[in-house]
């Protein structure tokens, strides 16, 4: 019998690739690490569990240790890879104060990424928190509910399969301001969150723009959402430090010192890669683990998928990284499927996101940017409309913005963003699906799509921004 297929780390990529491999080799020997408690559960979840829009912590968790051993998979939680040998194909794996080594035929590298600190200073004190575990969101949660209206035990905080303490963070005195660093997806989000406290709530962006992959149009309709929303926002804003005496007190910048109660992190994350450090296994220029298109690292019979690992950009063929969930669900079951002897590509990334800012919809895929595009070999130009969602005379209808971003030689279509109230999100898979198959502005403009008064204009505001952009593409020719 071979060498079982070793897995680090129990969360999307990982549990994926293991119970792909398991599915289509019962024979084979599955075994996982992960060094927390948790596994499988949503971090995306995360904002609105602490808003309270989800309801239980547990409600977030997708497939619980019971469900994986009923998979015939070995999971072993609290146990920490620490090593990879690769010449004698084996890792070293420490619990509590044990350490042993593990053999392996086939490795997958699944450990995710990690909540970026760096540079901000005093972000050690008790009320600063990240948004990248489970434990953050529950302890964050409590932190904002009234000693009064909540104990220890409360339903919320129940977690099935694992426990959370946060007597403490219940037993101390809600915040009244806050700061969010960060005017990414996180910080949006938590924006919401806080708001929907009653919170004063104060959002530092060191650029001019809040959540610069989304464009100028996206940013400046967030940027008014959040502030009509009572947040108010703080662009090329740097924070200098965080001040305080046993806990924060405050947040300094060059010319401002704001008294805050609590203060959110989301500047971003980064791969956590330091278990390959002393190994051949290459890096990308991200500094996430190079990989080829089966997700196969530079060494023999290792592998990597999820949020330390790059995949090959739809648009520009080149390695990128972006850390979502279908890429790291996707790539572990191309993985766990590979192992078992049917090799399956990872698939390729475009970078589609959604987001959601208080009731504004916001979306992006591709090569927005003009500058990374022309760093990509390619001659951007785009075009910005803004349509109904809807038939005018329809209830409901309310102005959608879209951008298109297309080569100004060839024609095709490069990205694009979307912003609006209505169903605005969930159009930009109309993009993200013409990026995959490689189509040219005008073959996108020529698409079929569905129309009746309630869903859509006979022209759908993509269509509408593919036909404008067009008719620019043609001047220029």
């Amino acid at each position: 019998m071979s060498e079982p297929f070793v897995v680090v780390g129990g969360d999307a990529a990982g549990l994926s690739a293991a119970s792909k491999c398991k599915r289509e080799d019962p024979d084979r020997e599955v075994i996982v690490y992960e060094k927390s408690q948790w596994i499988s559960f949503a971090h995306c979840g995360m904002p609105y569990y602490v808003k309270g829009e989800v309801d239980r912590l547990a409600d977030m968790l997708s497939l619980s240790p019971e469900a994986v051993a009923e998979r015939e998979i070995t999971l072993n939680r609290h146990h920490e890879v620490v090593a990879v040998d690769p010449t004698k194909q084996v890792v070293t794996v420490r619990a509590e104060a044990e350490t042993v080594e593990q053999p392996y035929g086939d490795l997958l590298i699944a450990t995710g990424a990690r909540a970026r600190t760096k540079p901000v200073d005093g972000t050690a004190y008790e009320s600063v928190y990240t948004m990248h575990s489970m434990d953050t969101a529950a302890e964050l949660r409590a932190h904002l509910i009234s000693p009064e209206t909540a104990t220890a035990d409360d339903d919320a905080f129940e977690a099935a399969y694992a426990s959370v303490d946060v007597s403490d963070a219940l037993a101390r005195e809600p915040p009244e301001t806050v700061a969010i660093v960060g005017g990414g997806y996180v910080g949006i989000e938590m924006a919401e969150a806080f708001r929907a406290h009653g919170l004063e709530t104060h959002l530092y962006q060191r650029s001019d723009m809040l959540v610069p992959p989304f464009g100028e149009a996206v940013s400046e309709q967030v940027k008014e959402t959040l502030e009509s929303n009572g947040v108010t926002v703080h662009l090329e804003t740097s924070i200098d430090a965080l001040d305080g005496a046993d806990d924060v007190e405050a947040v300094v910048t060059e010319d401002n010192r704001q008294p805050v109660d609590l203060v959110l992190l989301g500047i971003g994350i980064e791969p956590n890669t330091e278990l390959v450090a002393d190994t051949a296994i290459e890096c990308g220029e991200s500094g996430a683990i190079a990989i080829d298109d089966y997700g196969r690292t530079s060494l023999p019979n290792v592998y990597a998928a999820g949020d330390c690992a790059e995949k090959r950009h739809t648009v520009t063929g080149e390695p990128a990284w972006v850390p979502l969930g279908l890429t790291a669900n996707r790539a572990g079951r191309a993985i766990g499927q590979t192992v078992a002897g049917d090799p399956e590509p990872v698939g390729k990334i475009a970078g589609t996101a959604v987001l959601k800012a208080f009731e504004l919809e916001c979306g992006r895929t591709g090569l927005v940017d003009h500058e990374t595009a022309t760093e990509a070999g390619f001659d951007p130009v785009s075009e910005t409309i803004t349509a109904g969602s809807r038939s005018g005379y329809y209830p409901g209808n309310a102005e959608t913005t879209v951008t298109l971003v297309a080569d100004r030689s060839s024609g095709q279509l490069l990205g694009g963003t979307i912003v609006g109230t209505d169903r605005a999100a969930i159009r930009i898979n109309q993009v993200a699906t013409a990026l995959e198959a490689g189509m040219t502005v005008g073959e996108f403009e020529q698409l079929d799509l569905g129309y009746a008064p309630p869903f859509s204009p006979v022209w759908d505001p993509t269509l509408v921004g593919a036909k404008v952009l067009s008719g620019q593409l043609d001047t220029d020719r």
